[in-house]
């Protein structure tokens, strides 16, 4: 089975910077599209991007684009969020998202943007 194991979380300022990391282990990580979720207390989990199996097309909700930056490592096996710009309403556990026929998730790192 995949496990994924997100890291790079943790409490920045306004306007600060993170960069996110997701650990693949398993098989065939080229053939997965990856994407970024995240989830504030008392919202829904929504999707914040996503990037195809070989990395060719990226995709972001409307809420980040310009700000964050989604990538992967094929021989790596893993996948990245840049966060730039963070503004408190970024305030989420972020969670990593192996798609393929069935869905993996990893565990979810915390963000928190604060002054």
């Amino acid at each position: 089975q995949v496990r994924l194991v997100e890291s790079g979380g943790g409490l920045v300022q306004p306007g600060g910077s993170l960069r996110l990391s997701c650990a693949f282990s398993g098989l065939a990580f080229s053939n997965y599209a990856m994407n970024w979720y995240r989830q504030a207390p008392g919202k829904e989990r929504e999707w914040v991007a996503g990037i195809s199996s070989k990395g060719g097309t990226t995709n972001y909700a409307d809420s980040v684009k310009g700000r964050f930056t989604i990538s992967r490592d094929n021989i790596e096996t893993a996948a990245y969020l840049q966060m730039n710009s963070l503004k408190p309403e970024d305030t989420a556990v972020y969670y990593c998202n192996a798609q393929r026929s069935a869905g993996y998730w990893g565990q979810g790192t915390q963000v928190t943007v604060s002054s």
